[in-house]
């Protein structure tokens, strides 16, 4: 079980999709572009203003779980095909405060309780790879760079 933090944490509410996907460009223009060409960039903003993403989230088939600070979103995680874990951001004024931990523990515990799955996987960007092998995530391969974009598959037995 991994450790709890101080902020709320719950399933996001539709209004929500924009600031939270406002979090993770921020996030990712701070901790990761620098170590991505300019098609991943790209290819990264594609995926998180993508309407069919958002369709997707609106009818339910691409949950979204958030941390509150008071209202302000401050970390989010996202899920897809009810086992990996498509974005996973916190505010850089947030980091080192159990914030990912917790949103990770949150998510494992929707797993096992709502979708019946014992595994969850993620493509851990290269800042997040320290990160997810703190908490228990193996690597299921080497880095890959698909589209520019840079990850390491990992997984994580619930």
């Amino acid at each position: 079980m991994l450790p709890q933090c101080q902020y709320q944490i719950r399933s996001a509410y539709r209004n929500e999709w924009d600031d939270a996907m406002a979090l993770a460009w921020k996030t990712f223009l701070r901790f990761e572009a620098d170590c991505y060409t300019m098609e991943g960039i790209r290819n990264f903003e594609d995926f998180i203003t993508d309407t069919t993403l958002h369709r997707m989230f609106i009818m339910g088939s691409y949950q979204m779980f958030v941390a509150l600070d008071g209202q302000k979103i401050v970390g989010m995680i996202t899920l897809r095909n009810n086992a990996h874990i498509s974005l996973l951001f916190v505010d850089e004024k947030y980091h080192r405060q159990g914030i990912g931990s917790a949103l990770v523990e949150y998510l494992r515990e929707y797993l096992l309780s709502e979708a019946g799955v014992d595994r969850v996987t993620v493509n851990a960007a290269p800042y997040g790879v320290a990160f997810y092998h703190k908490i228990g995530f193996t690597d299921l391969g080497p880095e890959e760079k698909k589209g520019g974009i840079i990850y390491t598959p990992m997984e994580f037995i619930l």
